[in-house]
């Protein structure tokens, strides 16, 4: 399982827009996205640096949670 911190989401949609980035990746099993916290969790063996570029490619930012 792997938290990162995504910085940018303000609505539902952006929400979406990061659900899909991330389960467009190969390996990911499961996506949960939270707006309020700012934050996802992704269940699966996709590469970490792989999820970050992902959601940045939607405009977002993002880092693994500390």
């Amino acid at each position: 399982m792997t938290e990162l911190k995504v910085e940018g989401m303000s609505c539902g949609h952006c929400k979406i827009s990061v659900e899909k980035a991330l389960k467009s990746v190969p390996g990911v099993q499961k996506v949960e996205v939270f707006l309020d916290q700012g934050r996802a969790v992704v269940e699966g063996d996709a590469p970490v640096d792989r999820l970050i570029e992902a959601v940045q490619e939607e405009g977002y930012s993002a880092q693994v949670a500390r």
